[in-house]
């Protein structure tokens, strides 16, 4: 059993040169914690039987088979064709045996790096990681006003995953800095992610030479030669359901994949419209078309390490609208992480996606229900843990935050119950005897930190004194708790030569992009 407290006081800092002002910073630095990668030891739930994932199988390879998957760009169809795959202009069928001989390269566990390699993390196997929310145009800011967000948002947002001991990764766009123009703006974001924290990232996917400039600034960071070869970055990729890889997403897959960087193949379905009004009708076409996704990737570099991946919400038969911690979303991730298992493939699934408004309590309600699916269907990569508001269109502070603390629960949570004291608390009870209290004893002394989940924002006491202090709700005492991080935030340190180059990049790019797209 990891303990929780003493994790929490772990320190984390790389520098490349000693003493003076870049000592100072180090010394800083290792005052933010950072838990290590997530080993479950709990068990995963089986919701249905093998057979029943047998069939889910089965008939995921006949879509593939029979009524096949469009890839839609002229290289991946001659590399499907070469393969020895049914391709008909976009339009490829792919045989059972050539699909899973090419899942089988995928390896089932590897390391992501980090710029601080002691906030490097391991995916894959009875490992989870933490990542916070991505894309949001939207933020509900420090003064509760929803509104679009900019890059000094998006700079707060990746201080924020910083410092939140319980995150793994600083993600990259939890919000759009919507001020800067496209062709420019992943420049910003990757730039903001590598320099406000020294933890993993993701990538950018919306053009091939957007994920080429994440690869050169990689580069900047980890070094050419290192990036060849090892994971320092997971970008998403987005299946168009039904059953359509499009050009933009195999663009980018390429460029990351010949990198051996992990990319997520993750279909974006929206059950009862992109899919059948099923939850086990969407499962098979949700797998048909991740499967495919992965099995392209072996062929752009056999052995590179990708991540099984779907986001699967059901959407609102009276408005059409997404709907988030729904109980049929937390089933299809029970069968998505037996399909995982199956193939033996990393995986990924989101934790506290909702489609409540503000940080109440039916955002509570959806987190919970997804979480626990998340935690027991066995999930590796857990994203969009921290901020998600409105069915990902709005990044929220003081949701950030307070997910931040939840997360520390469900850490500890996943680690199963421990044993280790169980002998001296025994032992307690025989020292109190009847009528008395544990709160002097030694082994109380000794646990009282540890023992228990002690969240500093949820508020247990009385009525009285949460009156005294103002009355304050969840999402108010989030708002300053993320004003209060923000105002203790001190930077990761950073060589100057590598933030110099990393800036030189990016004016120089600037300068080479055009302002506006087409």
């Amino acid at each position: 059993m990891v303990d929780i407290d003493h994790l929490s006081k772990q320190v984390s800092a790389t520098g490349r040169r000693g003493g003076g002002r870049e000592a100072r910073r180090q010394a800083r630095a290792k005052a933010v914690p950072s838990f290590a990668t997530l080993e479950r030891r709990i068990p995963v739930y089986e919701m249905v039987p093998d057979e029943a994932i047998e069939r889910i199988h089965d008939a995921s390879c006949k879509i593939l088979e029979e009524v096949g998957i469009d890839f839609r760009d002229d290289e991946a169809a001659a590399m499907w064709k070469r393969a020895g795959a049914d391709v008909d202009g976009y339009r490829v069928r792919i045989d059972r045996g050539l699909l899973m001989d090419l899942i089988a390269k995928v390896p089932p566990e590897f390391t992501l790096h980090a710029r601080n390699g002691e906030r490097s993390v391991r995916v894959g196997g009875r490992n989870s990681v933490f990542v916070p929310m991505y894309g949001a145009p939207y933020v509900r800011d420090l003064d509760n006003k929803r509104r679009y967000g900019t890059l000094q948002d998006l700079n707060n947002f990746h201080k924020l995953a910083y410092m939140t001991p319980a995150l793994h990764s600083t993600s990259s766009i939890i919000c759009e800095p919507m001020e800067i123009s496209v062709p420019k703006r992943h420049l910003h974001i990757i730039h903001s992610a590598l320099t406000h924290s020294d933890k993993p990232f993701m990538g950018i996917v919306t053009a091939r030479e957007r994920a080429e400039d994440v690869m050169a600034m990689a580069g900047i960071v980890f070094g050419d030669d290192f990036v060849k070869d090892n994971p320092v970055v997971v970008a998403i990729t987005n299946c168009n359901s039904p059953l359509v890889w499009d050009a933009t997403m195999l663009d980018a897959m390429k460029v990351y994949a010949r990198h051996n960087q992990p990319v997520i193949l993750a279909p974006f379905a929206l059950c009862g419209a992109s899919t059948s009004a099923s939850s086990v009708g969407a499962v098979a076409q949700v797998n048909a078309e991740a499967l495919a996704g992965v099995a392209f990737t072996q062929l752009i570099r056999p052995g590179s390490p990708q991540l099984y991946g779907q986001f699967m919400v059901t959407v609102d038969m009276k408005s059409g609208a997404p709907m988030g911690g729904t109980p049929e979303a937390a089933q299809m991730m029970f069968l998505m992480g037996a399909l995982a298992r199956k193939y033996k493939l990393p995986w990924r699934t989101s934790g506290f996606h909702v489609g409540s408004k503000l940080n109440d309590a039916q955002a509570g309600y959806e987190a919970n229900m997804l979480m626990h699916a998340a935690i027991l269907s066995g999930a590796n990569y857990i994203w969009h843990v921290a901020g998600w508001l409105e069915a990902g269109l709005v990044a929220g502070y003081s949701k950030f935050v307070t997910d931040g603390e939840q997360l520390v629960a469900w850490y500890k949570y996943a680690q199963g119950v421990s044993f280790e004291d169980f002998t001296e608390a025994m032992a307690a009870v025989r020292e109190v005897g009847p009528q008395g209290h544990f709160l002097g004893t030694q082994h109380t002394l000794e646990h009282f930190e540890s023992a228990f989940f002690m969240p500093e924002l949820m508020d247990f006491n009385s009525f009285e004194q949460w009156s005294a202090e103002g009355a304050k709700d969840l999402d108010t005492r989030g708002r300053e708790k993320a004003k209060a991080m923000l105002a203790a935030y001190e930077p990761p340190p950073m060589d100057e030569g590598m933030a110099q180059a990393l800036r030189e990049f990016v004016a120089r790019r600037e300068r080479e992009l055009p302002d506006s797209v087409g």
